[in-house]
């Protein structure tokens, strides 16, 4: 067999059956012997699938029911106090979703994908224990099946790196209370079996090479790798390079390195020490985060360059990441267009490119089968087709980008916001949500029995307007200032806009993984970009004749779409952004001639798509803000213009969000308290605010008093003339019985603060 590797496999199953077993438990309607048959189904489907594709090295626990930073907690007892008492299948789910009594962990973006992950939440005072048993039962579980697995673990010092200190700052400082786990976990692994690999996953690495980070490496592997001499430790890094960490790593006794040389091309430079160093090379080289069909020959390039330096026995074909990051199969993709499904590789399709490309790079070509001939010769020809083909180019959208002109807007923002307080007259802390409502199933089958034609046009306008109808029905009664049409047509907010695009292609079952249940459906692009015509001007125009009260348009941003789409990799991504920018700029102006008075572009994966490294970030910020801006700047004076962001830290960015000149920002403050805030207030930021001021991402309400509490901590930091007050997300994944009562509660408790000042 030659030699592959799988870094991690997606977990949802190929028809999202993770999530619907999930919050069917979560709705109490099965039991949690349910949901962990169902796990046990998906856990043999997939080992199965990659046994079948030959690939040589499965994983085992990278499944989880949520998120496997929390499993990793879990498995440390790095358990916040509030859950105390708490056991099993309860404490997990009250630690990533919250309860009545207890909020939520945090959750932030991993790395710079849109996968998001729960914070752990550490302390000086916390006493740790070991909790094997996932791991162990997983691994036993595939060995029952006659499958050897790899186990993956979440490295120690990612795990740190990725954690917060509520008694400090220094994570770190945590390494040696931790490392004691870490080391009796590896113990009981190695009672498991002869001849164990373990996995150890620290994409840390990739992040800037930090000297004290750096120091750290080679004490920790040591302590590791002399626990056990039947357990082969290979340490896997990705999404960037980590040259400095291999440079450290290889003075260990760990047995294999990962690295991802797709995103990380200065990896090469670490190729000397690896051979020299007699260590396993695991290399990175099928995308694990695009789903392009890959090019044998520029992927057999690639590894003829590696392969002069390390030798054969030396090396592993893997996947770049784990296969998490992409949708689970092309199968059931029934109505894409054949030319452009014949570009496309999703995690299935990817066990074959690293079984194939491996078989080619380590067999001899006589041993192939008539399959594997097959499949290099149409891989050969698609590539072929998708560099020349039509569907690609558009020479007037070429042209208009390259004739952009001016991107600033007319007035600067205390000239602009004159004006716009003056015409809108919202008074202080004024409320409003995000954008979407509950996706109801009423609402959910109206537009899936549309798109199947089991709907007719006129019955589905019928159908979205009447629950438009209910939307701002329940948000005047509720006493909200801005109201939002709740989004009812709209399966995703970048699908939405992408099935509208000219150069988006869109999938039936291309669902990935966001965070815990919820799954996402990106677009992707595959050529150049226009609109052909309005997107939501007729929606947002019906929503406005419908109340006197003012109604925000809602759009989200270009960096935003193009980070949560999958992107054509023959052009730069900043110039796939550019003409982004340029369609939304046509619909704001739509909608500004329509009488539209806000508009919210949302940017909520505007940070997720900072490089890992320091050095690569001017550059990034610098097209990222230029596009904003040219996606608002044609918008009047008098047009107050919105955005939204989610889940980042924003001490770093802040200058730059200051530069993207919205006149409205609202953020996620409700799992970080003011922190966030404090640092708007520290920057002397000038916009207006709206944070979040209870959590979506939970199902409890919240009540007045709390919320109370929650705006007068807001105003301790920013006056009562610069803050919104709003939910800190979309209200989508909510249900209705939870957003009523606490929108309600929201407004009142602006009314109680309104009383007291």
């Amino acid at each position: 067999m030659s030699k592959n590797w799988i870094i991690g496999f997606p977990r949802i199953g190929e028809q999202r059956e993770l999530k619907k077993i999930l919050e069917k438990f979560w709705a109490r309607e099965c039991s949690f012997d349910e949901a962990e048959k169902v796990a046990r189904k998906l856990k043999e489907r997939h080992w199965r699938y990659q046994q079948s594709a030959d690939i040589e090295h499965i994983s085992s626990n990278d499944f989880s029911y949520y998120d496997n930073m929390l499993d990793t907690s879990i498995m440390l007892g790095a358990i916040p106090s509030r859950f105390t008492g708490l056991k099993d299948e309860e404490l997990y789910f009250s630690m990533a979703r919250g309860n009545n009594d207890a909020v939520a962990m945090a959750m932030t973006k991993w790395f710079n994908t849109n996968y998001h992950y729960i914070v752990p939440e550490l302390s000086a005072k916390d006493s740790y224990s070991l909790n094997a048993k996932k791991i162990l039962e997983e691994y036993n579980e595939a060995k029952t099946l006659d499958i050897k697995t790899k186990i993956n673990l979440i490295g120690p010092i990612t795990y740190l790196g990725l954690s917060k200190r509520i008694d400090g700052d220094d994570t770190f400082e945590l390494l040696y209370k931790i490392l004691p786990i870490y080391e009796e976990l590896l113990s009981e692994i190695s009672k498991l079996d002869k001849n164990i690999i373990v996995q150890i996953d620290e994409p840390y690495f990739a992040k800037n090479a930090d000297p004290k980070i750096l120091s750290l490496i080679k004490p920790t592997y040591d302590r590791l790798t002399s626990v056990a001499s039947n357990i082969d430790i290979a340490v896997v890094s990705y999404f960037e390079h980590s040259t400095e960490a291999t440079k450290v790593l290889v003075n260990t006794k760990i047995w294999g390195i990962g690295l991802d040389f797709i995103y990380g091309k200065e990896n090469l430079e670490s190729l000397n020490v690896i051979a020299s160093n007699n260590k396993q090379l695991i290399a990175g080289i099928v995308d694990g985060r695009n789903i392009w069909k890959n090019d044998i020959d520029d992927t057999l390039l690639l590894l003829n360059q590696i392969g002069r330096t390390v030798p054969s026995k030396q090396l592993i074909i893997a996947s770049s990441c784990s296969l998490l990051h992409v949708p689970f199969t092309l199968k059931y993709e029934e109505n894409m267009k054949p030319e452009i499904k014949s570009w496309l590789s999703y995690a299935v399709e990817k066990l074959d490119e690293v079984s194939l490309v491996s078989k080619l790079y380590f067999d001899d070509e006589k041993s192939l089968s008539p399959r594997d001939n097959e499949h290099i010769k149409t891989s050969r020809v698609d590539n072929i087709n998708r560099r020349n083909s039509v569907l690609i180019h558009d020479k007037a959208v070429q042209k208009r980008v390259a004739n952009i002109g001016k991107w600033e807007r007319d007035l600067q923002f205390d000239e602009r916001i004159k004006i716009q307080r003056e015409k809108m007259d919202c008074g202080i802390l004024p409320t409003t949500t995000i954008g979407s409502f509950p996706q109801t199933v009423e609402v959910r089958k109206a537009r899936r029995d549309y798109k199947s034609g089991n709907l007719d046009h006129s019955s589905y306008i019928d159908e979205m307007r009447n629950y438009i109808d209910e939307c701002i029905e329940f948000q005047e009664e509720c006493g909200i200032d801005v109201l939002v049409h709740g989004e009812p047509e709209r399966n995703d907010m970048v699908e939405y806009f992408g099935e509208q695009l000219k150069g988006y292609g869109f999938s039936q079952n291309g669902w990935v993984q966001s965070y815990g249940s919820r799954c996402v459906k990106p677009p992707f692009i595959y050529g150049d970009i226009s609109r052909p015509r309005p997107m939501t001007v007729e929606w947002i125009s019906y929503a406005q004749s419908k109340t006197d009260k003012i109604m925000k348009g809602m759009l989200t941003g270009p960096v935003t779409i193009l980070n949560w789409s999958f992107v054509r990799d023959d052009i730069p991504r900043s110039e796939v952004s550019k003409q982004i920018a340029l369609a939304i700029s046509d619909e704001i102006s739509d909608l500004q001639d329509a009488g539209i008075q806000i508009i919210q572009v949302d940017e909520a994966a505007f940070k997720e798509g900072y490089p890992l490294r320091e050095a690569n970030i001017p550059t990034y910020e610098a097209w990222a803000v230029r596009d904003f801006k040219i996606a608002v700047s044609t918008a009047k004076p008098e047009t107050q213009i919105h955005t939204h962001m989610c889940y980042s830290d924003f001490n770093d960015i802040i200058r730059t969000i200051e530069a993207m000149d919205a006149d409205v920002i609202s953020i996620e403050t409700s799992r970080s308290g003011n922190r966030l805030l404090q640092i708007f207030k520290e920057a002397g930021y000038k916009q207006e605010v709206g944070p979040g001021v209870y959590d979506i991402h939970s199902p409890r309400i919240p009540s007045v008093d709390e919320m109370v509490k929650q705006i007068n901590l807001l105003l301790e930091v920013l006056p009562k003339e610069q803050l919104w007050i709003n939910p800190d997300c979309g209200l989508k994944t909510r249900k209705w019985e939870e957003v009523r009562p606490s929108l309600r509660n929201m407004v009142e408790a602006v009314r109680t603060i309104k009383k007291e000042i």
